[in-house]
């Protein structure tokens, strides 16, 4: 076969921009951080629901789909958090490159730990997305009952109880749940971020 009669593409590898193309958007990392029963990953998948149902290719990173999984060996010692958030920063590069909406749903407690993550991802490719719930709320929440095990002291290193959360100084959506409902906390997120990964745009 003539080398005349071969689509440019295969002379190279697949590039990021190959795979937007083929699915239609711009790739990007939503990282939602929030305390534990802000709403995160319920926002998250609802998210996803959204964007898949407006023609979308999105996938969502939680604790449950990465700590049962990839990093089941990890702690929560502030060593093992920063490796949790670096293994799920580079899946999340991974996924970023293959032209996938990546929605991360991770308590990310400080600063420098979201700083990190960003630094992998790369600063024009994550968006920060503070889940701005009060602590108070959080725990009345409970949902896992996690909060009432850390009070007990059944479990150590609990943010918000007993290690520090500190939220974003400058995110780019902050979402209150305790001030909206779930599809208004969809609909303020879907509607910052369309024009960022609508091709074309």
């Amino acid at each position: 076969m003539s080398s005349n009669n071969i689509h440019p593409i295969f002379d190279r590898l697949l590039q990021r921009e190959d795979r937007e193309k083929r699915l239609g958007q711009k790739s990007k990392v939503l990282w939602l951080t929030g305390l534990s029963g802000s709403g995160k990953s319920t926002i998250a998948q609802a998210l996803e629901r959204r964007l898949y149902n407006e023609g979308f290719f999105p996938q969502v990173l939680d604790g449950d789909n990465i700590r049962v999984g990839i990093n089941n060996n990890l702690g929560f010692s502030i060593e093992d958090r920063t490796e949790n958030i670096r293994r799920i920063a580079e899946v999340s590069k991974l996924y970023l490159n293959s032209g996938l909406v990546v929605v991360n749903s991770f308590i990310s407690p400080t600063e420098k730990i979201r700083a990190f993550a960003k630094n992998i991802i790369g600063e024009e490719n994550f968006i920060e997305i503070y889940i701005n719930a009060p602590l108070e709320v959080c725990e009345a929440r409970d949902v896992k009952g996690l909060y009432q095990k850390a009070r007990a002291g059944q479990i150590k290193g609990f943010t918000g109880i007993d290690s520090p959360y500190e939220a974003p100084k400058a995110p780019a959506v902050e979402i209150k749940t305790d001030e909206m409902t779930i599809d208004e906390a969809v609909e303020k997120i879907y509607t910052f971020i369309l024009p960022i990964i609508k091709l074309g745009q």
